[in-house]
C-alpha cells in the first residue's frame, strides 16, 4: 500500500492541488527524511536512556535513604551474641531508628557461600552478625548519633550507611543522565540544521518558479507555506520512521534485560509519562522543523528580492 501524503487532511499541511504540482519531487524525495529518521532514532534512544537512568537514580536514592548495616565482627561466639543483643536493645530504645532486623545466620551464610564454599563455612568459621536498620535520614546527625550509641555498647560493631558505598554509583547515574540529555539537545540541533539546509536547497532549485510566482502576485508568506508544507511532511515521515525503529529496539532490549534477572537492571523503566514524552517527540520535531523552514525561507526570500 502506497501512502499519498498529499491527501493528508491537516489544515496547516494541506495545500491546493495547483500548489502541490509546483514541486513534483516533493513526495519523500531526497535524503532529508531518511537522515531525520536516523537522527530521531538516536534521539529517542538517548531520551529513553536519560529517562531510565534518572528514574533509576531517584529510586536508588529513595531505597538507600536511611538504610544502615551494622556488622558485629567478633570471633568469640558468646561475646558476639552479647554485643548483638546489646545493639538490638539500643536500637529499640533510640527514637531516630524507624525499624531494624537481625539478618538470620542462614542468610548470611548463603551470601558468603559463593566465596568461601559450604565446606569452609561448616568448619566453625566465625561469621559476623548483621543487623539491617532504617533511620530517619531527614533528622540532622541521625546516623552519627546512632553510630556512637552502637559502638558504645558493642566495640566490635561496624556501622555502614548504604548511601556511603553506593554513592559513586548514584553519581555515575547522574553523569550518564546528563550525557544522555546533552545528546538529545545536540541531535535536535542537528535536525534543525538539516531542515535549514533542505529549505535553502529547495529555494535554489525552484528559484525561477519563485520569481514567476512573485510576478503573478504571490506573497512571501504564500511561497513559504508551500515549501514548509513539503518539509513538514518529510520531517514527520522521517521522525515517525525513527520512532518506530527506536520502539522496536527498546522492546528487544527490554526482553534482554528481563532475561538477565538483575534487580538493578530490572528496575530500569521510564513510566507512562516517559512513554508519552517519547511518542510526542516526532510531532514536536516536525513542528520545530516547520517553524525553522518557514523562518529560513522568509529570510531568504527577503534577501532575494
Amino acid at each position: 500500500m502506497k501512502l499519498d501524503f498529499d491527501k493528508i487532511d491537516i489544515p496547516f499541511l494541506k495545500a491546493p492541488p495547483h500548489e502541490a504540482r509546483l514541486l513534483p519531487e516533493g513526495r519523500m524525495a531526497g535524503p532529508m527524511p531518511w537522515v531525520i529518521a536516523i537522527i530521531m532514532f538516536l534521539t529517542i534512544l538517548s531520551a529513553a536512556a536519560g529517562l531510565s537512568l534518572a528514574r533509576s537514580a531517584t529510586g536508588l536514592d529513595a531505597d538507600l535513604a536511611g538504610r544502615v548495616t551494622i556488622q558485629i565482627v567478633e570471633a568469640n561466639p558468646q561475646k558476639r551474641a552479647a554485643q548483638t543483643a546489646a545493639v538490638e536493645k539500643e536500637l529499640a530504645r533510640m527514637t531516630g531508628v524507624q525499624s531494624f532486623r537481625r539478618v538470620p545466620d542462614a542468610e548470611v551464610s548463603a551470601l558468603l557461600q559463593p566465596w568461601f564454599g559450604a565446606e569452609a563455612l561448616d568448619e566453625d568459621l566465625p561469621v559476623p552478625t548483621l543487623v539491617d536498620a532504617t533511620i530517619d535520614s531527614t533528622a540532622p546527625g541521625a546516623f552519627a548519633s546512632m553510630r556512637s550509641a552502637v559502638v558504645a555498647v558493642a566495640p566490635s560493631a561496624r556501622v555502614e550507611a548504604h548511601a556511603q558505598w553506593l554513592g559513586p554509583l548514584t553519581r555515575l547515574l547522574g553523569s550518564l543522565t546528563f550525557l544522555a540529555w546533552m545528546l538529545v539537545v545536540l541531535m535536535g540541533g542537528a535536525t534543525l540544521s538539516i531542515v535549514v539546509l533542505a529549505a535553502r536547497s529547495a529555494l535554489n532549485t525552484h528559484r525561477e518558479t519563485i520569481e514567476v510566482m512573485h510576478l503573478l502576485g504571490s506573497t512571501d508568506a504564500q511561497i513559504a507555506q508551500l515549501f514548509q508544507r513539503r518539509i513538514a511532511l518529510d520531517a514527520l515521515f522521517g521522525a515517525g520512521l525513527g520512532l518506530a525503529a527506536a520502539l522496536i529496539t527498546m522492546l528487544l532490549l527490554r526482553g534482554r534485560l528481563a532475561a538477565v534477572g538483575s534487580e538493578l537492571l530490572g528496575s530500569v523503566g521510564i513510566g507512562w509519562a516517559g512513554w508519552l514524552f517519547l511518542l510526542l517527540m516526532p510531532v514536536v520535531s516536525a513542528g520545530l522543523a516547520t517553524i525553522a523552514a518557514r523562518t529560513t525561507i522568509l529570510s531568504a526570500l527577503r534577501r532575494i528580492l
